[in-house]
């Protein structure tokens, strides 16, 4: 993280003086972007998920502690204290969440710059920090909040207590707390810190080995008190993983069907995320300015142990969802922002040209002739970006005017703007946009008309069972009578036959019929009857009584009432 160009320990480099109105002028489109984005955005599916549980597993007495959502304590106690202060309609209360994830994205960065000045210039301390919570804040929907990208933030937070504390072991016993909860935040999670680690050793070994040790008994800590203040904790941490049927351990390993995906995935990961595109051009043009071959070769070993480690959380989880490799696109935003913030020469306006035009890929890729759409396209757009950045190496002039570096910069910020228009995807798979933002936001237009549709048919404040999606419970927001508000270990069941055996299962089943809520809520298209465990299906039949299917399949969701 450090710049590349100076050993560890040299003197920062002289600063450089400041324009009065370029720079101004990148921050004022930041902020607006920001701006736009936290009002527009709304949360994901996941989000909502984790909120719906949270809160009607609340109504019914259950701390976040004893609430199952398929995340850990630590996350779990993170989106309720970000729930805690929200009040009034759905909209208002997810803008809330919102401005609070950025105002801590941007303490992260602030705590960053502020570390990066005892080592580097005042330009690449701004523009890295800069790009680093740039990417945080305008980071895609499904991204945002999410246990990955809170573990990217918590790192972001250990990179900078290590380097920015004077003595190192304060500043190691400090990084350990955040890089321990990156950790907590969903286990997998610990790659994450493992990167923020291998970053702070390129600036300073003997930091990154104490940051290491201290992380290490931090994570256990943490862990061992999850486990003593949640009754279910070790239960859940050794269920969950079985619940997944996609997941490495149960698919077995398919070398041929890994690397498709690999190639699939990553295309897909920088059509929401532009700035991945960059990170190759970012790379050469951090080469081309380091000093000794051993240096090199370093940034080269922790390059790859990033993007690989990334690549292989997705692949152990066998799931392939995007926001699983958040912390790939932070990377790459901040070593965007260190490449062309640390250029003690001519600004690269080449790549900065391509940053640029890569600002607007999200939006017009989707209206892209249908040949072009796969991931071949934007493999080749990375490597554009990369001749673009060899270009400008072999460039050796004269330093630039400080508008053109702010115009560079500019070029950027537009980039990590890219994710969060309206016509940029929401999803994509395999090259294909399967869905923009604003199909997104009509999609949760009509699921709140659906959820109120099937208020309408409950009485205020009456328990019901959920055997419906987590966006259905969310927005419904009537009370749950059980620890699992959302019946996601019985949902598996219908994948997974032997999900029954699993104790979370017996318990979750206990919610139907043992002091069962008044109503049900049934979504047939979610939650198949006919296709679940045998045993729970006839325990539903049992304790409630459902209408028939309606005629139109756009409403599969009905509302059930105990017999």
């Amino acid at each position: 993280m450090a710049t590349t160009a100076a050993p560890a320990g040299a003197p920062a480099a002289p600063r450089v003086r400041r324009s009065p109105l370029w720079w101004p002028a990148v921050a004022v489109t930041a902020a607006a972007a920001v701006v736009h984005t936290l009002l527009t955005r709304r949360l994901s599916g996941d989000l909502r998920y984790v909120l719906g549980a949270l809160r009607l597993g609340g109504d019914s007495g259950y701390s976040p502690s004893e609430v199952f959502t398929h995340r850990p304590f630590f996350y779990r106690w993170f989106v309720a204290l970000l729930d805690l202060p929200t009040t009034g309609g759905t909209a208002v209360r997810e803008t809330v969440i919102g401005v609070e994830g950025a105002v801590v994205a941007a303490a992260a960065a602030l705590a960053l710059y502020a570390a990066l000045l005892r080592r580097v210039t005042a330009r690449e301390a701004a523009v890295t920090a800069g790009a680093t919570g740039l990417a945080l804040v305008l980071a895609p929907r499904t991204d945002f909040l999410q246990p990955e990208w809170a573990a990217v933030l918590l790192a972001v937070l250990g990179v900078a207590a290590a380097l920015g504390v004077r003595r190192p072991w304060p500043a190691a016993l400090l990084a350990a707390l955040p890089l321990g909860l990156a950790v907590m935040m969903k286990y997998s999670t610990a790659s994450t810190a493992a990167f923020a680690v291998l970053l702070i050793g390129l600036a300073d070994r003997g930091r990154a080995l104490r940051a290491a040790l201290a992380a290490v008994p931090a994570a256990a800590a943490l862990f061992g008190l999850s486990v003593l203040l949640g009754s279910h904790e070790w239960q859940w941490t050794e269920d969950m993983p079985r619940i997944n049927q996609s997941a490495l351990g149960r698919t077995g390993l398919r070398p041929g069907e890994i690397l498709a995906h690999s190639v699939s995935f990553l295309a897909d990961r920088a059509l929401l995320s532009p700035a991945l595109l960059l990170l190759p051009g970012a790379l050469l043009l951090l080469l081309a300015r380091t000093r000794g071959r051993a240096r090199r070769l370093e940034l080269l070993a922790v390059a790859a142990l990033v993007v690989a480690g990334s690549l292989a959380v997705v692949i152990v989880q066998g799931n392939w969802f995007p926001y699983h490799a958040v912390q790939l696109t932070v990377a790459a935003a901040a070593a965007w922002g260190l490449a062309v913030g640390g250029t003690t020469g001519p600004p690269p306006w080449r790549f900065g040209a391509v940053s640029l035009a890569y600002g607007a890929l999200p939006v017009l890729y989707p209206h892209a002739p249908g040949g072009l759409n796969r991931p071949a396209t934007v493999w080749a757009l990375g490597l554009l970006a990369l001749l673009a950045a060899a270009a400008d190496v072999r460039r050796r002039r004269r330093p630039a005017p400080v508008r053109t570096a702010a115009l560079v910069t500019l070029a950027g910020v537009v980039c990590l703007a890219g994710p969060v228009w309206p016509g940029s995807p929401h999803l994509v798979r395999h090259g294909e946009v399967t869905a923009t933002n604003a199909a997104f936001l009509r999609d949760t237009a009509r699921e709140e008309a659906e959820a109120a549709r099937l208020r309408a048919r409950i009485p205020a404040g009456a328990p019901v069972l959920y055997l419906a999606f987590g966006d259905t419970a969310y927005h419904v927001d009537r009370p749950a009578r059980c620890r699992y508000p959302i019946a996601t270990f019985l949902q598996r069941s219908r994948f997974l036959p032997d999900v029954a055996a699993l104790p979370s299962f017996a318990e979750n089943a206990d919610c139907v019929d043992h002091d069962p809520a008044p109503y049900a809520i049934l979504d047939r298209a979610w939650f198949r009857l006919a296709h679940v465990d045998p045993g729970l299906r006839a325990r539903v039949r049992a304790t409630y009584a459902c209408p028939p299917p309606p005629p139109s399949e756009d409403t599969p969701t009905v509302v059930c009432t105990r017999r």
